[in-house]
């Protein structure tokens, strides 16, 4: 599914602008990761909090689309609800995000693929690291994926 999440994730313009990389996406479980561009960062030099909520969203989505079979995603709006973003240190360098679904979001999305409910609503949670394996971001997104009739 690694392959597969990152064509989701190239879809998104924001994540293609940012490069983001899937590294792995596999049984709800995914790493993403991205260089810093210099036209993404702030008065301090690191990572704008509008690119690290780039990269919360769509190692998200990554986790989000490793419990499915290609199929699955046909007709179905993935939206992101709210985001919460703690910053613990600048963000420089090559990212890594990292995200594992908990067991009620896993729950939710077999009953979406089943199509036993026609939407799913849960939170991801995120952890960024530098290339020094420092803690930068913790974050949390809300989403609502929603099947189209």
């Amino acid at each position: 599914m690694t392959v597969i999440a990152q064509r989701f994730i190239e879809a998104v313009p924001a994540n293609r602008l940012a490069r983001v990389e899937v590294l792995r996406a596999v049984d709800g479980h995914a790493v993403v990761a991205m260089d810093t561009a210099v036209a993404l960062t702030n008065v301090i030099g690191s990572l704008h909090s509008a690119g690290l909520a780039v990269l919360v969203d769509a190692v998200g989505l990554a986790a989000i689309v490793s419990t499915g079979a290609e199929t699955d995603f046909e007709g179905i709006v993935p939206l992101s609800r709210a985001t919460t973003l703690k910053f613990l240190e600048p963000a420089r360098g090559r990212l890594t995000a990292s995200c594992s679904l908990k067991d009620n979001a896993r729950a939710m999305l077999d009953s979406l693929w089943s199509g036993a409910n026609d939407r799913a609503r849960f939170s991801t949670h995120v952890v960024v690291t530098n290339s020094s394996g420092a803690l930068v971001c913790r974050g949390s997104l809300d989403w609502s994926l929603r099947a189209q009739p």
